[in-house]
């Protein structure tokens, strides 16, 4: 099975890290694939992750993601990168 690149985001728990301290720590946990962000006050990781398969991309990210000290609220999927799994 070949690799390919999935997006999605995942959404993180609020912190009192800074949205810069946040992102350097994802980067230092091997996130460097991702950018981070916060809307209306929850942060988020969007990941363009390169894996055989979606699950192994997310829970690919979702170990980085713990690794950085981020606790995972929830993994949202673009339609059509969901289509493209079926």
């Amino acid at each position: 099975m070949t690799s390919r690149v999935f997006e999605f985001t995942l959404w993180l728990a609020a912190d009192s890290r800074s949205l810069i301290a946040r992102t350097n720590a994802l980067h230092d946990a091997g996130a460097s694939d991702c950018s981070p962000g916060e809307h209306c006050g929850q942060p988020y990781a969007a990941f363009h992750r390169e894996a055989k398969s979606l699950e192994a991309a997310v829970r690919s990210a979702v170990h980085d993601a713990h690794a950085a000290g981020c606790h995972v609220v929830r993994c949202e999927l673009d339609e059509r990168q969901l289509a493209a799994c079926v």
